[in-house]
């Protein structure tokens, strides 16, 4: 049911911050929360009772290995949260101080802050304007006018500076074409890297998001199709790239009696109370994702077409999304969120274009039109809970309905 005047949810500072964040009485249908229905209890009590709560225990080595089996990937490796996972993803595939890495403006900050962190630049460059994943034409125009081939390697012509990978971000589950993208890169000798910290369970050509690139990560943050609360995992065919992801995320400890360290390590590993949740919601993908899948079409068949100018993300034919954030597009998305806040209903803009952020503005960016600006400043994420009922999705449609009426 919708908010009454008494119990609505009050807005502090910015006019769109909802105090449904932070209390979870208030009546709003949340945007998108953990589904904690499994063994999620039995698990951690059985951590708690044992002892095995930290970064040692058997649910981290059953965890990484059914998120990797579950990818179609030999091997995983527990972190502490996916832009960990990004971050050494990207050191393990040797980007370096002064490289170049070609992200999409659209993106959660993750993506960006985890090249900066190896000492290397994000490169930016625009998205489709339908599916909002990285603009293939611009890619190959930039790769093919704008780059040379020097001693196995890409470089920028304007700065001889390496292009040392490709970072496509699978936004919200969704994939682009990912046979175009690995020619690009193997023709240009780039290596791919997949953030696909949205995309657990998502499929290009019937082939699981993570397993395309040399590496893939994962993210499992508490609005994830599964979460752990934080936490993130790296997936790889190559078994001595998983090895050193264990090892420098161990703080690149060699010896388990003597504090010995052969280089430079990151305290990045996962705990074990943390893996268990993880065991347990692991079992529950597959009926999340069904779940997620009714959802979609349930806001598409109820919106598009019968509210306003809403459309929603398209999918190519070859990809199967795991639908993880139901998000709309419209030309009136300002006076839509606060109609939606106003009616119960939690949901969020989309992520400010890298381009647009203080520490990012001095980057190329790849453009013809900036659709990356089009799309932050015309989508709204809406409730995507797997949790979520028949009767709050209709009231979310009907919502929106509703505002397009009057409008």
């Amino acid at each position: 049911m919708p908010c009454t005047p008494q119990n609505r949810p009050a807005f502090a500072g910015n006019k769109y911050f909802c105090a449904a964040l932070t209390n979870p009485h208030t009546c709003m249908i949340p945007l998108s929360i953990p589904n904690l229905a499994g063994n999620e209890w039995q698990y951690v009590k059985e951590c708690i009772e044992t002892g095995w709560i930290s970064s040692v225990g058997a649910y981290v080595g059953k965890f990484e290995q059914m998120v990797a089996d579950y990818a179609g990937a030999k091997y995983g490796v527990a972190t502490v949260n996916g832009t960990a996972a990004i971050h050494i993803a990207l050191e393990l595939a040797g980007v370096g101080e002064g490289d170049l890495v070609i992200v999409p403006n659209i993106t959660f900050i993750a993506s960006a802050n985890a090249v900066r962190y190896t000492g290397a630049d994000p490169l930016l460059i625009d998205v489709d304007p339908h599916t909002w994943q990285m603009d293939l034409d611009l890619l190959e125009q930039f790769l093919r006018e704008e780059t040379y081939y020097k001693r196995n390697h890409c470089y920028r012509k304007s700065d001889h500076r390496r292009i040392a990978a490709i970072l496509p971000v699978h936004v919200l589950g969704n994939m682009c074409d990912m046979d175009r993208l690995l020619r690009l890169a193997q023709e240009n000798a780039v290596a791919v890297i997949e953030d696909s910290t949205e995309a657990l369970g998502s499929r290009y050509k019937s082939k699981n998001a993570g397993t395309f690139g040399l590496l893939g990560t994962f993210s499992f943050n508490g609005n994830k199709i599964i979460s752990t609360g934080g936490g993130g995992v790296i997936v790889t065919n190559d078994e001595n790239l998983a090895k050193k992801a264990k090892h420098i995320t161990n703080q690149a400890k060699t010896d388990p009696f003597e504090y010995i360290h052969d280089e430079v390590g990151y305290n990045y590993r996962l705990v074990n109370v943390l893996a268990a949740i993880g065991v347990a919601q692991m079992e529950q993908l597959p009926d999340f994702i069904t779940r997620k899948k009714v959802i979609d079409r349930m806001y598409r068949d109820g919106l598009e077409g019968k509210a306003g100018d809403v459309v929603f993300q398209r999918v190519g034919e070859n990809v199967d999304p795991n639908c993880w954030l139901h998000t709309l597009k419209t030309a009136h998305q300002r006076p839509l969120i606060q109609h939606l806040l106003d009616n119960g209903v939690q949901c969020r803009p989309f992520w400010v274009p890298m381009n647009r952020l203080r520490m990012f503005r001095g980057e190329q960016y790849i453009t013809a039109a900036d659709e990356a600006g089009k799309v932050y400043e015309s989508c709204i994420s809406i409730p995507s809970s797997t949790s979520l009922t028949d009767e709050q999705v209709h009231e979310v449609i009907r919502v929106i309905r509703g505002f397009f009426e009057k409008h």
